[in-house]
């Protein structure tokens, strides 16, 4: 690891906490609708969803300051909302996320969202409820006061701009000009093509088709593209530009010059979102003094980690840090992890583009059946998690003389054998918290089971996984051997 590499871990894991970002915009409420297809709809050729659940989760400007909370930061959100049921929802979820809220409500107009249709990993369809009106000058100016207010206590600033009607020429120009006379970088998430709204900010970061659109110029020269950009940076005083450029990384465009990082991801879900994590790491790291050259790469591993999931899914810190330290080899004895440094790993194979699979058991006494499952188990993808049962978990399913082994002799015997990559301990009854919080590729059990029957299965599939029966070793189960080892027989 190197030291410019020790120097970001440090900036993450213990600087970040401190750090306040007021982000302000377009926020908005994503639903989703997880199902399958089956089969076409008689009524017309388009496929039915045979929906599974709902969900909800902020986004828009909501999900910027959704990952800045999950990078470990502290956030501040002012933007519009109406007065209605999806405006309740939002500002439930930002409360539960511990992030301060400044919505101001406006009469007469729809809290903004997108509702998606999903099935597998695919978006079948999307529904947008909005309304891009001016709002009374009223209502601007109670915008602008709430982050006005906010922005002497903010490390940064972020301006979200969905062109929903938040972001006028004069709310860009004011908080532009209250944060950088404080010395306090600002940084843009463009919509408009005219850059002149965003003028002083210290980046502004469109992404390659945005960047099209502000300079008239096809992507097909890209030379010709960045020289355009590099212009803007004088012309509109910006410090410098940030370009997303997709599976080309990362770009910025400064008086002269400019510096790419390629991107990191190998396998893409979603996209949604991923401009949101890049610009609310960039923030903590100019935040944290960090130099541009640097912040672009580790803004790149954070979108990497988010693009690998489905729907707006904000990145976490741990996520972040364990993607950070992908060069450390794990040994035995570092196997069995808590469930938060878990999803730190987690987060580093999908940046790997690795395929995760998971299952789960007591596992107490380890026998033949079992090394046979958990082989087969590691054949459906690259890495392999076992969930095994805490003592106190045994006890509640097995009875009081279970288990005969404790639950960290088990987990070091499993994480002593190659086919298995992690091993965590769960309290609860069900493993279905950890499925939530990985969300595994493949989901194995035992040939006992039935898919209705596996604990998480529909969840799996919703996500676009699978579940993988395992056919069971005749003649060898744990309670044979505990029976065997009494002198009882087993009927």
């Amino acid at each position: 690891m190197n030291r410019t590499q020790e120097r970001v871990i440090e900036l993450v894991e213990h600087h970040w906490e401190n750090r306040c970002v007021l982000v302000i915009g377009d926020v908005m409420l994503d639903k989703y609708v997880w199902g399958n297809v089956d089969r076409i709809s008689p009524e017309a050729p388009v496929p039915i969803v045979h929906g599974l659940r709902a969900t909800h989760c902020p986004g828009g400007a909501a999900n910027v300051a959704m990952n800045l909370v999950g990078l470990g930061a502290r956030a501040m959100l002012v933007g519009f909302v109406g007065k209605d049921e999806d405006a309740n929802a939002l500002n439930a979820a930002l409360a539960s996320a511990a992030v301060g809220p400044s919505l101001v409500p406006v009469e007469g107009f729809p809290t903004t969202s997108k509702m998606r249709i999903m099935s597998s990993n695919q978006q079948m369809l999307r529904v947008d409820f909005e309304e891009v009106a001016s709002r009374s000058d009223a209502d601007y100016e109670r915008l602008m006061q709430q982050a006005r207010d906010v922005i002497p206590a903010c490390s940064a600033v972020v301006l979200s701009d969905y062109a929903k009607g938040v972001l006028t020429d004069k709310v860009c120009a004011v908080i532009i000009e209250d944060a950088r006379t404080l010395g306090i970088p600002v940084l843009v998430d463009p919509k408009s093509s005219n850059f002149e709204k965003y003028r002083n900010a210290t980046t502004v970061c469109p992404n390659l088709k945005e960047l099209e659109a502000a300079t008239g110029e096809a992507s097909r020269d890209l030379g010709k593209l960045f020289k355009l950009g590099e212009g803007f940076v004088e012309q509109y005083g910006f410090d410098f530009l940030t370009v997303t450029l997709a599976e080309k990384g990362i770009a910025i465009l400064g008086k002269g010059k400019h510096k790419r990082a390629p991107a990191v991801a190998q396998q893409v879900f979603d996209v949604s979102g991923g401009g949101d994590t890049v610009i609310a790491t960039l923030a903590l790291c100019l935040a944290c003094g960090l130099e541009i050259e640097t912040a672009i790469e580790v803004a790149n591993v954070a979108a990497g980690i988010v693009v690998s999931k489905v729907g707006t899914v904000p990145v976490e810190r741990n996520e972040l840090l364990g993607a950070l330290s992908q060069d450390v080899g794990w040994h035995s004895d570092e196997k069995t992890i808590s469930r938060e440094h878990l999803r730190a790993r987690v987060g580093t194979w999908r940046a790997e583009g690795k395929r995760i699979v998971f299952t789960n058991g007591c596992y107490d006494l380890l026998h033949v059946g079992h090394i046979n499952l958990l082989e087969r188990a590691r054949q459906q993808g690259d890495k392999l998690i076992v969930a095994i049962n805490s003592d106190d978990s045994v006890k509640r399913l097995k009875g009081p003389a279970r288990p005969v082994v404790g639950e960290r002799e088990r987990a070091r015997v499993l994480a002593a054998l190659s086919a298995v990559d992690a091993v965590v301990i769960f309290n609860e009854s069900t493993p279905l918290e950890i499925i939530h919080a990985i969300r595994p590729d493949v989901l194995v059990k035992g040939g006992d089971y039935t898919e209705e029957t596996v604990v998480g299965a529909a969840d799996v599939r919703s996500w676009g996984g699978r579940v993988c029966l395992v056919s069971l070793v005749e003649g060898f189960s744990t309670s044979e051997l505990v029976a065997k080892a009494a002198g009882q027989s087993v009927s």
